[in-house]
């Protein structure tokens, strides 16, 4: 028979309202007393039965996070940080990964597994701005992405336009005047964003777009970036430099140069977005956009359990702070951080 609280109570000597409250993380809980509940939860093998304890005080105690894949180092990042921030906030996070396939992300979208969580944190890719705002399901739900998102829903983002904007503009400082482009064929979200700030920068800059040195991939992994770094550098006249739109291609695209004896940054300036902590490891260290990752966890969880908690409030979109990483793919050795002036203030940008 399945171990009751009040078992884990009389092992523990301490009353089932202790016990209880030492499982819901009551911050008022003596140290010893919550290691002797701790340990009999552990002896029992106790589980708490989600559904009876959500009928009981209307939570689970359990968050869900929806993510397109867990390969990708930004997501396990972004995971981990949002895994740690609800857990200081007394809830454990249930990880969803939807292989960004519409099916799976209609199934979050749809509230299927909505009876053992108290919220959703969801990163759609497959599903339109039209298919999100036809759901129905009540279970509190915060987006993030770069995408366009209907009214009604709060909304956590970088504004990747300026961002890529702001890395495309450092490239073009350092009097490089050929640069490419690679990431993915798409007309929403994370590609058709930071190919907006891309072609912003060029034009700003008096530089003509070229469609033939920006290359699209199928995906956002190092292998994408290898194989269309390797298609730039066959072109009888090469780029100069290149922004990768996520930081896995970067990789690629370094390795590639290497390969072909192309010298980084000496002959070929390379960017990446997001700052995963394999770039900071590369030889040449990448340069990249720095997403406060810890700041859009806060923020995403903000919101959300405000709504768990009943607010009406209008919904909101929160733009995260970023940051410029110059290092040795762009700047040689002479490494130095730079932070744009607009994206970057004190406190995220609220907007109505």
């Amino acid at each position: 028979m399945a171990a009751r609280l009040r078992d884990v109570a009389a092992l523990a000597g301490v009353s089932v309202k202790t016990a209880s409250n030492v499982l819901n993380n009551h911050p008022h809980i003596k140290a010893s007393t919550r290691a002797k509940v701790e340990a009999a939860i552990a002896e029992l093998h106790y589980r708490p039965n989600i559904s009876a304890r959500k009928l009981k005080y209307g939570r689970a105690g359990f968050l869900a996070l929806a993510v397109p894949r867990m390969q990708s180092p930004y997501f396990a990042e972004l995971a981990a940080e949002i895994s740690a921030e609800a857990s200081e906030l007394g809830y454990i996070v249930l990880l969803d990964v939807t292989g960004a396939t519409a099916e799976a992300e209609r199934i979050v979208l749809d509230g299927m597994r909505s009876h053992v969580i108290d919220g959703v944190i969801f990163s759609p890719l497959a599903l339109s701005a039209d298919e999100i705002a036809r759901r129905a399901d009540p279970l509190p739900m915060v987006l993030l992405g770069e995408r366009a998102i209907p009214p009604g829903f709060d909304h956590v983002s970088v504004d990747s336009v300026t961002a890529a904007a702001a890395m495309t503009e450092h490239l073009l400082s350092l009097g490089r005047r050929r640069v490419a482009a690679i990431g993915r064929e798409s007309v929403q979200g994370t590609a058709s964003v930071r190919l907006q700030g891309y072609r912003q920068a060029l034009t700003k800059a008096g530089v003509a777009f070229d469609a033939e040195i920006v290359v699209g991939v199928a995906h956002y992994e190092r292998q994408d970036g290898y194989q269309a770094m390797q298609q730039l550098l066959a072109l009888p006249e090469r780029p100069d430099a290149v922004f990768c739109f996520n930081d896995l291609m970067a990789i690629g695209a370094l390795r590639a140069c290497a390969e072909a004896g192309v010298r980084v940054p000496q002959d070929v300036a390379v960017a990446g977005f997001d700052d995963i902590a394999e770039g900071r490891f590369s030889n040449p260290t990448l340069t990249t956009v720095s997403v406060d990752l810890q700041e859009l966890s806060r923020q995403a969880l903000r919101l959300l359990i405000s709504r768990i908690d009943g607010s009406t409030t209008p919904a909101e979109s929160i733009i995260i702070p970023y940051r410029l990483e110059l290092r040795e793919s762009t700047v040689g050795a002479a490494s130095t951080r730079v932070t744009p002036s607009q994206p970057t203030c004190p406190e995220p940008a609220h907007v109505p």
